[in-house]
């Protein structure tokens, strides 16, 4: 900065002092979370450009064509495999590494919302620490070290796609849990593991991508322990959902955008848990609790704002939903990212688009608590 210009700011100080301690108050906070964000954001860009997955976006969108589950469902572990292939590092970089929602009530932040949202469902299983749990698909395993950390339990995270399990247990090692967390690749379809080996199993807004819950369900009774708890939040159309056009859009728009054979009503996964062979201890939706004096509901941070300061709800702007397509597809002719991701990014914001008209319409819920009991 030049003396001249110094000595300007100086008298503009000295003239408006108020407005100046606002500046210089505002400049401390905002610079952080630039640094941070940019930080991120120079990392998604780096993990991009050496990134080969993105490619897969035209199969993927093959895979989605069409209004008939059947086909997706015998297909699932391809069209999830793929999904997480092009939607990860988007989700860590616009979302952090809990890939999930929450609503925030009070005062909570949006990182304090997704950590409260997961302590409560591990206190639903009633840990110990040292018990064996698994987090049954369980992206990179944010809430898997949360929980960790949390129980002191031993957490082991399954999801199908090897991507999230490298960049899931490279976190686990660089944040220090890896003695108490680790990601492993497999189906919950086909659980790689033994009979009765777990203490408790959770799953956060991840079965949802099976393509027949009582299967699914019945893999995770089969691994639990007798008297053994399991809790989970799933993504469900409730009883708001109607048919008419605006709902079968967005129904489609959160299948296509979020990597799912269907969404089905909150009904049909009860029932698939008791088909399971699980004594069923509470069900209910927690976008209903209404806890949301001084805070707000799961979807809001999928509505536009305006501020840059607040994030995701950024990215969600009349502005940056026109910019993002047309930046990623010029990076991609500059190769500095590789082809496909810009199709990628639109497939999400879709995504993001149908789940916020869910919310909105109350038509969809990510969070239907079920929490259940295997029989002793």
């Amino acid at each position: 900065m030049t003396s001249c210009a110094f000595a300007k700011l100086q008298k503009l100080a000295q003239d408006h002092p108020t407005a100046a301690a606002v500046g210089a108050a505002l400049t401390l906070v905002a610079t952080p979370s630039i640094a941070r964000g940019v930080k991120l954001t120079a990392t998604f860009l780096s993990s991009l450009s050496t990134s080969k997955k993105h490619g897969r976006i035209d199969g993927y969108n093959a895979l989605q064509e069409g209004e008939d589950a059947a086909e997706r469902n015998d297909q699932y572990a391809a069209l999830v495999d793929s999904y997480y292939d092009l939607a990860t590092e988007f989700y860590e970089w616009g979302w952090g590494a809990c890939f999930h929602f929450a609503d925030r009530r009070g005062r909570e932040t949006f990182t304090q919302s997704l950590l409260r949202h997961e302590y409560y469902l591990a206190s639903r299983l009633a840990l110990s620490a040292g018990a064996k749990v698994l987090d049954c698909g369980c992206g990179i395993g944010g809430p898997a070290r949360n929980i960790a950390r949390f129980t002191r339990a031993q957490v082991t995270g399954i999801t199908i796609n090897q991507f999230q399990v490298d960049r899931g247990n490279a976190l686990c090692e660089s944040e220090g849990v890896a003695h108490l967390a680790k990601l492993v690749q497999g189906d919950f379809m086909a659980l790689p593991f033994g009979d009765a080996t777990f203490d408790g199993v959770y799953a956060i807004e991840a079965t949802c991508h099976a393509p027949d819950r009582a299967k699914c369900y019945s893999e995770i009774l089969r691994v639990l322990k007798p008297g053994a708890s399991f809790a989970c939040y799933e993504w469900c159309l409730t009883d708001a959902y109607d048919g008419s056009d605006r709902h079968k859009k967005l129904k489609k728009d959160i299948e296509v955008g979020d990597g799912l054979p269907d969404l089905v009503h909150t009904s049909v996964c009860t029932k698939a848990l008791v088909d399971a062979g699980f004594e069923l201890v509470e069900c209910r939706d927690c976008a209903e609790d209404g806890l949301l004096d001084g805070g707000e509901p799961w979807h809001t941070p999928l509505l536009p704002s305006w501020n840059p300061f607040v994030w995701p709800r950024f990215q969600f702007n009349p502005v940056m939903f026109f910019i993002m397509p047309k930046l990623l597809t010029f990076f991609e002719l500059v190769r500095l990212v590789p082809a496909g991701t810009s199709k990628t990014q639109v497939m999400l914001q879709a995504g993001g688009v149908g789940c916020a008209d869910g919310g909105v319409t109350g038509a969809f819920t990510p969070m239907w608590l079920m929490v259940a009991k295997k029989p002793v």
